[in-house]
């Protein structure tokens, strides 16, 4: 890529770009699709690539920017969705069989605002089968490769989308996220990714596995490779406007980043969340992260959460109160027929999980127990099939830990805070499966419905690529993934309280600005090596 490729600027500086006439949108278009085409058997980002639709829409929007016609600051800016967001016309298949068949009447209703502002969309991206799992893999469309490293995942369920954003194909994602779909997959590629207050932006046509569950609920937000781009499309996404499409999002207008007073603020920050001990790297990150706010004079002090693996095992608890039923009989053909085709490995511990009876699931968290496995203890005794009364009681749980960590954070005049994305840097293929606790830090703020986002920081380096004395699997499991993790990005995860995204951008833009030219800072877009 040269230093006047399209595909090397930022979703900010194409804009800019776009906006002054000094390059078309068709000729920005093109370039994403030519680097799509070079790419894409490699990196296996897409379900499928809109390169005539792409094209047309962006002759049609020059035309109106050239009779002096402008939608605003994404006229003309190409862009990706995840599959899982439904298109007119097109099925929305999670990666199982049994919605191929599926065909959406309409578009989701961040597609189409993203459509009426003038984006220009270059196609879909790959997803986790029933976007249950941290990697993107799945029997209709494959295996998405990490562009950092082809034997790594780029995180999922939005892996498809961070590794188009951070291999140059293309500037800016749309994705989802239940349990750090998004913010997962941006510490793993090295790229940025938000998660905003549940319903501050909408999810009409966003689809889920589980649909009805409303304990923890899905959320759509953006990727991209700047905190700035992020800031970019959130403004014009304008919630204001999408409280006219949807009822459930309040119309409060967005408030922009450079508003806030960064020196001002009081940000707590950990490390360790109780549950899986972090990576050397993972841990320097959030250090780094802290020290980078500190310098543009926040007051920053260590702070953890209170009950943070309760409410974790509480989240497992209430996403499995239908036993797994709902999930496996998409797996099984579900009520549009099919076939039932292949479960991806990473999710058939749910396959035998939910076969196994009331006493087989006691007896084998017993036998973990007696193993010294304690948290895979915990885990079995909190899943599996409930009433309505503990499916209720699950949830009034949830509530509370939501509220006892806001009451935390207010009695320490927190407006922040930092911590881990993950417990590890990516994983290689497959490593995903029995390793789902590793990513608790990010399921904390789905259940709690608290914004949050992820900012690249450092990458791993070669003595911290390994973990002292691990204690029973899952710690096992950990140290095989740092073993292979030197020269990965790490991001943080910047989490603030509801309705407050503009300070969590504020701060992740601060934080970039800060590190800004440190070697070890994650740079995108990065070219993946050659297929071996």
């Amino acid at each position: 890529m040269s230093a006047t490729d399209p595909t090397r600027l930022s979703a900010t500086a194409l804009s800019s770009l776009l906006a002054a006439r000094e390059v078309s949108s068709e000729e920005v278009t093109r370039a994403h699709l030519s680097r799509i085409e070079a790419l894409e058997p490699r990196l296996r980002a897409f379900t499928q690539v809109l390169h005539d639709e792409a094209l047309a829409a962006a002759r049609g929007l020059d035309g109106e920017r050239r009779r002096g016609e402008n939608r605003g600051p994404l006229h003309g800016l190409p862009i990706t969705v995840k599959e899982s967001l439904d298109m007119a016309g097109m099925a929305s298949t999670l990666g199982v069989a049994s919605r191929r068949g599926h065909r959406a009447a309409g578009d989701a209703g961040v597609t189409a605002l993203l459509r009426r502002a003038g984006a220009v969309i270059l196609g879909r991206t790959n997803v986790s089968q029933l976007l249950l799992y941290n990697e993107t893999r799945n029997p209709l469309f494959g295996q998405t490769a990490n562009p950092w490293s082809l034997d790594h995942s780029p995180g999922g369920s939005s892996g498809g989308e961070a590794t188009a954003v951070a291999a140059g194909m293309s500037p800016l994602g749309i994705g989802t996220d239940i349990g750090g779909s998004i913010r997962v997959p941006a510490h793993c590629c090295g790229i940025v990714g938000m998660k905003p207050t549940l319903d501050r932006w909408t999810n009409l046509g966003s689809n889920s596995a589980l649909l009805g569950q409303e304990a923890i609920r899905s959320q759509v937000g953006p990727m991209a490779r700047s905190a700035r781009d992020i800031a970019l499309v959130m403004s014009e996404l304008d919630p204001a406007t999408m409280a006219e499409l949807d009822v459930r999002v309040p119309p409060f207008p967005f408030t922009e980043p450079a508003s806030v007073e960064v020196a001002r603020l009081r940000v707590g920050f950990y490390c360790d969340d109780g549950l899986v001990p972090s990576s050397s790297a993972v841990a320097r990150a959030v250090v780094k992260a802290a020290s980078a706010l500190r310098a543009r004079g926040a007051t920053v002090v260590p702070f953890t959460p209170p009950g943070i693996p309760d409410a974790v095992y509480g989240y497992f608890a209430a996403l499995s109160a239908d036993g797994g039923a709902t999930a496996l009989s998409l797996l099984q053909g579900g009520e549009l027929g099919g076939d039932a085709g292949d479960i991806d490995v990473s999710l058939r511990s749910l396959r035998t999980m939910a076969s196994l009876p009331p006493f087989a699931r006691r007896a084998a968290a017993r036998v973990a127990g007696l193993a010294g496995e304690r948290r895979l203890q915990r885990l079995l005794e909190v899943t599996g099939p409930k009433s309505v009364a503990e499916l209720w009681r699950a949830t009034h749980a949830l509530r509370e830990a939501r509220a006892a960590i806001a009451s935390a954070m207010r009695a320490e005049s927190l407006d922040l805070l930092l911590c881990p994305p993950y417990a590890t840097p990516a994983l290689p293929h497959a490593a995903s499966r029995d390793f789902v606790l590793a990513g608790s830090s990010a399921m904390l703020w789905n259940l709690t419905q608290f914004p949050a986002g992820v900012v690249p920081v450092t990458r791993v380096r070669g003595g911290e690529a390994r973990r002292a004395r691990p204690r029973d699997r899952l710690e096992k499991r950990a140290a095989e993934v740092d073993a292979k993790s030197e020269g990965l990005p790490v991001g943080v995860q910047v989490v603030g309280f509801p309705f407050s995204d503009h300070v969590v951008l504020a701060a992740m833009i601060s934080i970039e600005d800060e590190l800004a030219g440190e070697p070890d800072r994650p740079v995108t877009p990065v070219s993946p090596p050659p297929l071996a």
